[in-house]
């Protein structure tokens, strides 16, 4: 998956969650998009990382708190305007997208807007927040393919019995996770292979070193998400796994 268009990318360098990201991704081959969402202070639903426009845009402010008229002025990296997800279901109509939901105002317009582009059945919807996602299976029902919430991850990676038996369709998960100022490893083969025996799959974030996609890849996982995307094409396709 192109993480936010692919940010390392020398032609997406501070043009991230852009349509010339997503474009210049789709254009090396990629067809798996990652972006989040949010929701402007008048509902409308915008592709974007953060909660406030200050990191990579010319302009500042909370997103939730701004309408629309204004966000959109706002230019990533100076240049690039902020892309609704109604454009970006448009523009790339081939395209299955990762929506990583940041925000509880997006909830509702998520569900609205999938149905509405008929595209329920090109996306997978994740969150942090159990409170969203379960929010948002509510609304969307099993016509929309979900992550795993965080319980069902540390479930899975406990090896406990009932850690399967969730709507979601993959876990994706990070390399590693800090607790308590220790690097706890997520991703372990017991992980990926409890994962597979309750038929789902195993995406892993943000990976972007070649060494690492190797390792993963050969722990058996599914699909990894990157920025580097010219290196984890490169490390697809000499693996025989770029189609």
């Amino acid at each position: 998956m192109a993480h936010r268009g692919g940010a390392l990318l020398r032609a997406n360098r501070g043009r991230e969650n852009t349509v010339h990201a997503f474009t210049e991704a789709t254009r090396l081959g990629y067809r798996h998009l990652e972006t989040d969402v949010h929701t402007t202070a008048d509902g409308v639903l915008v592709a974007f990382h953060d909660t406030v426009l200050d990191r990579v845009t010319d302009a500042t402010g909370e997103i939730a708190g701004l309408p629309w008229a204004e966000v959109r002025r706002a230019r990533v990296g100076g240049q690039d305007p902020i892309p609704t997800l109604d454009e970006l279901l448009e523009t790339f109509p081939e395209a299955v997208l990762n929506l990583d939901i940041k925000a509880p105002g997006a909830v509702a317009p998520l569900a609205e807007t999938l149905r509405r582009h008929a595209a329920t059945g090109r996306v997978c919807v994740g969150s942090f927040s159990l409170r969203r996602l379960s929010a948002f299976r509510a609304l969307a029902g099993a016509s929309v393919a979900t992550s795993a919430t965080q319980l069902e991850v540390v479930l899975t990676r406990l090896g406990l019995p009932f850690a399967g038996r969730g709507p979601a369709v993959a876990l994706q998960v990070p390399v590693r996770h800090r607790i308590l100022g220790v690097d706890v490893p997520v991703v372990t083969r017991g992980l990926v292979e409890r994962a597979h025996a309750a038929g789902r799959q195993v995406h892993v974030w943000t990976v972007d070193a070649e060494d690492e996609m190797h390792r993963l890849v050969d722990l058996g996982v599914d699909g990894l998400v990157s920025d580097a995307i010219d290196t984890l094409k490169r490390v697809l396709t000499a693996r025989g796994l770029w189609a």
